[in-house]
């Protein structure tokens, strides 16, 4: 078995080089999963930029209509913080596509991860704090007009609470939305999620594991999930320019090799986004990133490693 990872070129657009947002880091990470064969030889799955029918599944036509025609206003785009240019628009859709691929790829394979994604901060009517799209919440609401799936988890890991995905979806009984990030950190004035563990400063390895594994498996068991999608935004880590909950490396690995494993005994399929990560050291941040990667990738072989073992098995008792 091979993890699905999707990847498009467009998800690296051209930022002034003092720009606080380290777009290079999403041709980092693509260089380092085929640097490591993450991919086993296979290709990426390349995503279609995703059409202005499905943002507007999501968005307001009238923002959606803005961004794919260059025409949002500026102070709009100040709350981004990007030049909103066609290449950003493009990069924008290309992401959400993505996510909408892996959404798919997950309920074919039952775990897939795109090389970008988890833009929490967009809502309804904007987008904020360098998400243009929230792809995630593209994605659900696609998958549900099609009929793919109906009841969507989300578990959003990254340090900054997930507003954006909050606010989509208030008072939808079909999508849980699940946070748990710094209390002090950004936004300032927080949506409520369904379920929100805002932690303070420097809480560490030990008591975030904990909190997480205190309220995942409740959360699984709450309803028939049809898909989770998981944020696994790195900035929780104690070296991230935005980070302020003090994991380490290890914890990293060990937050999301238990949200991987946790919800693939579940049965559940699972579709991994990027989420944020923030560092003037490019390596550093895209090897981080591929926490998500390598982790699933090992479910995915183990997972295949005991099925060859049952498959062998039967074969000797029949």
């Amino acid at each position: 078995m091979v993890l699905p990872i999707v990847h498009h070129p467009a998800y690296c657009a051209d930022l002034p080089a003092n720009h606080r947002f380290p777009m290079d880091k999403f041709r980092a990470v693509a260089d380092l999963i085929r640097k490591e064969d993450l991919l086993d030889g296979k290709p990426f799955f390349r995503p279609r930029p995703a059409p202005f029918e499905w943002v507007a599944l999501a968005h307001d036509p009238l923002y959606v209509d803005q961004v794919f025609n260059g025409k949002v206003p500026e102070q709009v785009a100040r709350e981004i913080g990007f030049p909103m240019r066609a290449d950003i628009a493009l990069r924008a859709r290309c992401a959400t596509g993505g996510t909408v691929l892996t959404g798919y790829l997950a309920l074919e394979h039952g775990l897939a991860c795109n090389t970008a994604g988890g833009s929490h901060h967009a809502r309804r009517r904007h987008g904020a704090g360098f998400c243009v799209f929230n792809d995630v919440a593209v994605a659900i609401r696609v998958m549900q007009a099609d009929g793919a799936i109906q009841k969507a988890l989300v578990i959003d890991l990254d340090v900054h609470q997930g507003d954006g995905t909050a606010e989509i979806f208030l008072g939808d009984p079909d999508v849980f939305t699940f946070s748990m990030h710094s209390e002090k950190n950004y936004p300032v004035r927080k949506v409520p999620s369904h379920l929100d563990i805002g932690l303070p400063d420097d809480t560490g390895n030990k008591t975030y594991l904990e909190c997480l594994e205190k309220a995942l498996p409740d959360l699984l068991a709450q309803e028939n999930w049809d898909i989770v999608f998981f944020n696994a935004g790195v900035d929780p880590y104690a070296e991230d320019r935005l980070g302020r909950l003090a994991l380490s490396r290890n914890g990293l690995r060990l937050r999301d090799r238990y949200v991987i494993e946790t919800v693939s005994r579940a049965g559940i399929p699972l579709g991994g986004v990027l989420g944020g990560g923030y560092s003037s050291d490019i390596d550093e941040l895209a090897d981080r990133h591929l926490t998500l990667h390598r982790t699933a990738r090992g479910v995915v072989q183990s997972k295949a490693m005991v099925d060859s073992r049952r498959e062998a098995i039967s074969a000797l008792q029949t």
